[in-house]
């Protein structure tokens, strides 16, 4: 279990602007690595209302439960490694199991007693460090869209903001607004859910 604070600069790129980008750091395909994030959510948005996400990310047969709440600056995350049949048991019955995630959820009075798997978000990735931080590049796909994402993780927030519109502008990457994948994935599942 873990809790740390997340500062991370976010641009949705173009397939081109992507493919630029592997280039530009000698990204060969074999370099990503795939994760898929089970996303949870009450009817209500309760979570969302309070500022947060919840989520399980699994990386082969590794099963983390994650709540991000946002803060000030950047979002709090509190890890929880789930072992495969914890994580399959929550995807089963939306069911959270004691430990640190629960704790602050009851702490805070944030109450999620009809939670629901939304669905599923799988992204290759591949991380690299830059400038003292940490450049991810994503290819992420869900309920029928697919997108690029651009992220830099880093722990001085206006440094990084300098470091990261340096990147944008020297590789002449317009600057986008970028909602968070979990933001996107809701914004697609509603779409999808006007569909039927």
């Amino acid at each position: 279990m873990a809790k740390e604070i997340e500062i991370e600069f976010k641009n949705l790129l173009t397939k081109e602007e992507f493919t630029k980008l592997q280039n530009v750091f000698h990204i060969t395909d074999s370099m990503f690595v795939e994760q898929t994030n089970y996303y949870f959510e009450t009817p209500s948005f309760t979570l969302k209302n309070s500022g947060g996400a919840l989520r399980i990310r699994q990386k082969s047969h590794s099963f983390v439960l994650t709540l991000k709440i946002r803060q000030a600056i950047g979002h709090l995350e509190i890890h929880q490694k789930l072992s495969e049949s914890e994580a399959m048991k929550i995807l089963e019955t939306s069911q959270i199991p004691d430990g640190e995630v629960k704790e602050y959820l009851n702490e805070e009075n944030i109450k999620i007693d009809n939670l629901a798997l939304l669905g599923d978000l799988t992204t290759r990735r591949v991380e690299l460090p830059y400038e003292n931080g940490l450049l991810v590049l994503d290819h992420s796909t869900y309920l029928n869209h697919e997108d690029y994402e651009l992220e830099y993780e880093v722990t001085d927030e206006l440094v990084g903001k300098k470091h990261f519109i340096n990147l944008l502008c020297k590789y002449e990457i317009p600057k986008r607004k970028t909602l968070n994948k979990i933001k996107r994935f809701f914004n697609a599942k509603q779409g999808f859910m006007g569909e039927k």
